[in-house]
């Protein structure tokens, strides 16, 4: 993005880390009931990455809510954020990761400069604000990385073209509850289906809508939630699967095998992806893979994947916990390329594991009293069920040094999501709908 003269980088450097500052925005004054999509690359390895403006669209509808504009989680490897040009004010914040975050944990990360398509959606302000772009760095803490003076006026001179022709298809309301202002907008995104699969396409979509309200938390704040499905179909039938020899000109570009793990689907075509999208509120995305084979992904504020396994049911709530709940995986596999991201020197942003740096930041009030911190395995826990909330020894793939509030978790092997799980999905929820 465009630099700008060194002392106004040092002023926003100032600017950028005051997000614990209380501030009651009001929306009709600073924003129109629009979006700003940001198109951009980011591009380096693990010591350092840098932002490229690909572009950004007006889309005509803001389906985030009204009121709660200032991300209150200290969550993810990235946080987005607008500030008024005139008075620095703080005007809207998210934090999020991204494929990229992963890519610079895995070997190939280290040395081999990458680079990887992504997307924010910001309210559309009114007057001329900054867009910040702060990267969370060894310290644990964020710090500015890019910034970039955008004004509205003249942006919607320049877009307003391109904008209409990415107005999109007409969406099919799977599940509709109301004003998107107060409701959490899902988009199902079909991938793999081709010409000839429009009704199972959309067979399936009803499907995974069921799929998504069918667990807890989801399932009692079902009337929370609106859920949409886009009609559109690839070129070709399946999915990518390189260790296969299966290559598919399919709608989004998802393909098996990401980061070398073959159950890992995910796509990098993210401007593909919000293209399909088009102007469809939207606040989490799901991508329905039409494959019966077993795998999917899910990045917090990104967007989730899974598939038609048979394991489906379980496997996309475990997904929404990433990519809604920003939830860490609790389980343990030393084998991830990308299984060295939680140092345990610092306590990670992530609610449901600990490295006990900072144990009194995460779920320790939860604790019932003389719950010992650690606390010992118990193996008789059945599967399905939790068990009783302590703090065990073995998560965030690490068997020793990290620790998860209970046996047994939907983060961990597909039992419900435990109660610290179940509350950070509730207050996420909460986001959207106050």
């Amino acid at each position: 993005m465009n630099r700008h003269h060194i002392l106004l980088w040092a002023a926003l450097t100032l600017l950028s880390f005051s997000h614990l500052e209380a501030q009651n925005v009001r929306f009709s004054k600073w924003f129109t009931d629009a979006t700003l999509r940001l198109n951009y690359l980011r591009i380096g390895t693990r010591a350092a990455d840098t932002i490229y403006e690909r572009g950004f669209d007006f889309i005509p509808t803001w389906s985030g809510s009204l009121t709660q504009l200032i991300d209150p989680f200290d969550n993810g490897a990235y946080r987005v954020s607008l500030r008024d040009s005139a008075t620095g004010t703080l005007l809207y914040s998210r934090c999020y990761n991204s494929l990229f975050h992963e890519y610079r944990d895995t070997p190939q990360g280290d040395s081999a400069s990458a680079s990887f398509e992504e997307v924010v959606r910001l309210p559309w302000p009114q007057k001329t604000a900054y867009i910040l772009f702060e990267r969370r760095g060894d310290d644990n803490r964020f710090h500015l990385q890019d910034s970039s003076l955008f004004n509205p006026r003249k942006a919607l001179e320049v877009h307003h073209l391109r904008s209409t022709l990415l107005s999109g298809p007409k969406p099919l309301k799977l599940l509709y509850n109301g004003d998107v202002h107060k409701k959490i907008d899902v988009i199902i995104v079909p991938e793999g289906y081709g010409p000839a699969d429009t009704l199972k396409m959309r067979r399936d979509l009803n499907t995974y809508c069921d799929y998504l309200l069918s667990q807890e938390p989801f399932r009692s704040r079902r009337k929370d939630f609106n859920v949409w499905g886009i009609p559109l179909t690839g070129q070709e039938s399946g999915i990518t699967d390189p260790n296969k020899g299966l290559f598919v000109e399919s709608l989004v570009g998802a393909s098996f095998n990401t980061f070398g793990s073959d159950r890992y689907l995910m796509t990098e075509k993210l401007f593909q992806l919000h293209n399909a999208i088009g102007w469809i509120p939207c606040d989490h995305i799901i991508i329905m893979a039409n494959t019966d084979k077993y795998g999917g992904g899910g990045i917090y504020n990104f967007y989730a994947m899974s598939t038609l396994n048979k394991m489906a049911p379980m496997v996309l709530p475990h997904e929404l916990g990433h990519s809604i709940g920003g939830l860490a995986d609790e389980y343990v596999d030393e084998n991830l390329s990308y299984g060295d991201c939680h140092p345990l020197e610092h306590e990670p942003p992530e609610p449901n594991i600990t490295s006990l740096v900072d144990f009194e930041s995460k779920w320790a009030s939860m604790l019932p009293q003389g719950v010992p911190v650690p606390t010992p395995a118990d193996a008789s826990v059945p599967r399905g069920e939790c068990g009783p909330l302590g703090v065990y020894e073995g998560a965030g793939y690490r068997p020793k040094g990290l620790y998860r509030p209970t046996m047994r978790c939907m983060m961990r092997d597909f039992a419900p999501f435990c109660p610290v799980c179940l509350k950070r999905m509730n207050e996420i929820f909460d986001l959207y709908t106050k």
